[in-house]
């Protein structure tokens, strides 16, 4: 059914709410309103998250026309954008007219030429009560409400910043804000002056104080549903985060009601509002556009389908490139007898593209892999001297294994490591609650303030060394070398050989193994930068990948394990030894880790670091390019783009010290031979697979439902951020402010938490980084392989075939096919 036939259906109920609501439908109707948040991870272990997550079950039409009517919000670029490639020749005619066809919406050619010299229509969303009161000249009511909830979250889930804590954490999110509003006398100052009186009738049970405000407002039954939306859509970023921590608890069995308690929040505004105004007007105007709101969702819907022909159009001119390439390279040429005398593995993450085309120049025999940064290892990591573990998996999968530090010398020794780590982090955060205490702050600053001016200097020019990042935070250099993570006990050799296993068959290393396998997480360098967990490995869960490369690593220089690989039909070669690497995405070195020279080659060692050297050199100068440093390939220049990139990393006023994953669009899931040639210019996440050697296609279905899923949410984020940053992103990186300890950011002083990525990590002043494409995903299998995992995993189902990705499949002769539905695969001409 579509959203315009439940229009028709919603227009003809006209019953209000009157009496007692069944409080099972009203926690029902709670339930799935914050079922269609995304989820928002805190900033130390920020991921990249589709925000359209929770409409995936929708037509990308039908929900752009749903989120434009209900929360304004755009989900693609203005029409002056599409614009702008027809004119200089990036967008024809004929893209046109084969997204028309493709997409089948019942609009022609025409139609959508003429739109694109039409202003874009901005959709009216469904309004709040409290916006219809904002009248000018007056603090509006509707940015008070926002700033009294976001204030009081910011404390209630204060994780060390706050210097005066919430008075009791223990209380329902509900609970504490009732509460505290029932002592708080700034609504009357917001023209609220009754509000306090009217709470105190209020339920103190969130899902009879949803049912009471429900009532209260006279809302009609059939924009229940859409109204509760809406009111979570109006604190996005709060009811992000609260999602983020439903997820969390449902991934472990358990169950958390922060969400349903911020939306009996924002609902019980609504209902203090209306009953705090006097004005019959204010309030028939606002009961009559509630009860046309599904008029406007059909007219944003009818809008949408244009709007996505012009973005499809657009996708098909960035594919047919890439198609035509497909149709000159060929695998079947591989060798698979030859054994190269280095393989490197790096993240399918799309920096790591531009890098393992620059080291195949580098190093013509060597080999690269891409595989996902975690390596197969789904393991939670617990830090020296820490109770908590970190994950370091993907955020769709549960950690499998726990890894802890260990340090050389034995229980003893770790033992007063740990404390000396904990004294030191300890007197930090001491001396920082000194620094901003009531006490003393004042103080501070005017007796030690002149202390700080070399430090200012030297941080503004960026000659200082960027702070650790946490994982090392409290330990020297030498101290950090003394550690190493290793596997607990629960592990048993059983399960470690089949990690070993799990690890070499997804990455295609089942036969002629080099004698070096280098397997490279990777991490960034940034100073500053409340989001630098999203510049590392979301494969990690927002850290960097030096844990897992270490630990699959010494998996598989284990002899024991080596020896239980070869009765599952997996021989490792004598003189392999697999070396843990890190890959630094800013400045594009490669740190070698753990490595034991006297066990490795030394001459193709040699090679392998002279190659990463000489990679590095050609990856910094073409990224330069897109920072707007225009370097040639000299000796002088190579070293002036080390010292560049460097800067860039320890600048504390730096905003863009790398693009990150800007420009992402596709996914290639292929033989290397098959893109080997290609310039993919940092676009693509590329993962090695060759279906010949997965019997039964366990290795495709793990592709399938989580990296090519991960990458769709990367994909999504940078695209929400960039067509609606204002609702999607994070706005200005200048203005922000880290609320909650590591909670997340606001933009300025106050207003909702923000969610997405900043305008700098998308737009360079003058033009858009990241060109927003929805991701084309291109896949070397047979089809029924591809057809048969898609029928058994819902969220694929949705992903493919609602429109929010394109699939497409590579076949043996380089032709590629696209998805239309199950088993209906056409040519895609190019």
């Amino acid at each position: 059914m579509t959203l315009a036939t439940q229009t028709q259906q919603h227009n003809a109920e006209t019953t209000r709410a009157t009496g007692r609501l069944d409080l099972d439908h009203v926690r029902e109707l709670a339930d799935a309103a914050g079922r269609k948040i995304a989820p928002l991870w805190p900033l130390d272990s920020f991921v990249a998250v589709n925000p359209y997550l929770g409409l995936i079950d929708q037509p990308f039409s039908e929900a752009a026309g749903y989120l434009g009517a209900i929360a304004g919000e755009r989900t693609v670029m203005d029409h002056e954008w599409y614009a702008q490639r027809w004119r200089d020749g990036r967008l024809t005619r004929a893209h046109i007219e084969r997204a028309v066809e493709q997409l089948g919406h019942p609009v022609g050619v025409e139609t959508v030429i003429k739109a694109l010299e039409a202003p874009h229509r901005s959709s009216t969303p469904i309004p709040m009560l409290v916006e219809m009161l904002d009248r000018p000249g007056a603090a509006p009511i509707s940015i008070f409400v926002v700033d009294q909830i976001s204030h009081f979250l910011a404390a209630h889930f204060d994780r060390g910043q706050a210097i005066w804590s919430a008075p009791d954490e223990s209380e329902s999110l509900f609970t504490a804000w009732r509460e505290y509003t029932l002592i708080d006398r700034s609504a009357r100052a917001a023209g609220l002056g009754e509000a306090r009186r009217h709470l105190k009738a209020v339920p103190s049970d969130p899902i009879e104080a949803i049912a009471w405000a429900i009532e209260t407002l006279q809302l009609p039954e059939s924009v229940h549903a859409d109204y509760l939306f809406a009111a979570l859509k109006s604190i996005n970023g709060w009811a992000a985060y609260c999602r983020y921590r439903l997820w969390g608890a449902e991934l472990t069995g358990g169950n958390n009601e922060d969400l349903t308690d911020l939306l009996a929040v924002r609902l019980v505004w609504e209902a203090l509002a209306f009953q705090s105004t006097d004005s019959a007007a204010i309030r028939r105007d606002w009961q009559r556009e509630i009860e046309r709101h599904h008029e406007a969702i059909a007219a944003a819907e009818n809008e949408a389908v244009i709007d996505e022909v012009m973005l499809t159009a657009t996708e098909i001119a960035f594919r047919d490139p890439v198609i035509r390439h497909f149709r000159k390279a060929s695998p079947a040429a591989r060798s698979d007898a030859a054994r190269p005398p280095v393989q490197a593995a790096f993240c399918i993450d799309v920096r790591s593209e531009v890098f393992r085309r620059h080291l195949e120049t580098s190093f013509p025999g060597a080999r690269t892999i891409g595989f996902a940064g975690f390596f197969g290892v789904p393991l939670a990591y617990q830090r020296l001297g820490e109770s908590q573990c970190r994950t370091h998996t993907p955020v769709l999968l549960n950690p499998g294994v726990t890894v802890a530090d260990r340090a050389e010398g034995g229980d003893q020794a770790g033992e007063e490591l740990a404390a000396r780590r904990e004294q030191r982090i300890g007197n930090g955060l001491s001396w920082k609650q000194f620094k901003l205490s009531a006490a003393s702050c004042f103080t501070f600053v005017e007796s030690a303030g002149l202390t700080y001016i070399p430090k200012l200097i030297g941080d503004t020019l960026g000659w200082h060394t960027p702070a650790p990042p946490p994982d090392q935070a409290g330990l020297t250099d030498e101290e950090r070398a003394r550690i190493h993570p290793s596997l607990a006990s629960e592990a048993d050799l059983e399960a470690r050989v089949g990690m070993a296993e799990g690890i070499l068959r997804g990455l295609g290393l089942t036969e002629s193994i080099a004698p070096i396998v280098l397997l490279a997480g990777h991490g960034s360098t940034t100073t500053n930068n409340p989001h630098r967990a999203g510049l590392d490995c979301g494969a990690c869960a927002g850290q960097t990948g030096e844990v897992s490369a270490r630990v699959a690593a010494d998996l598989l220089n284990d002899p024991a394990i080596r020896d239980g690989l070869v009765e599952r039909g997996i021989e490792i070669p004598a003189d392999t030894r697999f070396v843990a690497a890190l890959h630094d995405t800013t400045t594009d070195e490669v740190d070698l880790l753990d490595l034991d020279e006297e066990a490795v080659d030394r001459t193709k060692l040699d090679e392998l670091r002279q190659a990463l050297v000489q990679a590095g050199d050609l990856t910094r100068l073409e990224r330069l390019v897109t920072l707007r440093e225009n370097l040639s390939d000299s000796p002088a220049d190579r070293e002036a783009a080390r010292k560049a990139v460097a800067h860039r990393g320890r600048d504390w006023s730096e905003v863009r010290p790398e693009w990150g994953l800007a420009g992402n669009a596709a996914f290639i899931a292929a033989p290397r031979e098959r893109t080997r040639d290609l310039d993919l210019a940092g676009r693509s996440f590329l993962h090695d697979y060759d279906w010949r050697r997965d019997e039964g296609f366990g290795v495709l279905e793990l592709i399938l439902t989580a990296p090519l899923v991960v990458a769709s949410w990367i994909n999504l984020q940078y695209y929400g951020s960039t067509v609606d940053n204002e609702r999607q992103g994070s706005g200005n990186k200048v203005l922000h402010n880290v609320v909650g300890g590591l909670v997340g950011v606001l933009e300025g002083n106050g207003g909702d938490l923000r969610v997405g990525l900043s305008m700098q990590s998308l737009h360079d002043g003058e033009n858009w980084r990241h060109e927003p494409l929805r991701l084309s995903a291109f896949v070397e299998a047979p089809a029924e392989a591809i057809d048969n995992i898609i029928a058994g995993n819902e969220t694929l189902q949705h992903l493919v075939g609602n429109r929010w990705l394109t699939l497409l499949r590579i076949t043996d002769e380089g032709d590629v096919e696209r998805r239309r539905g199950p088993g209906d695969w056409v040519s895609e001409a190019a």
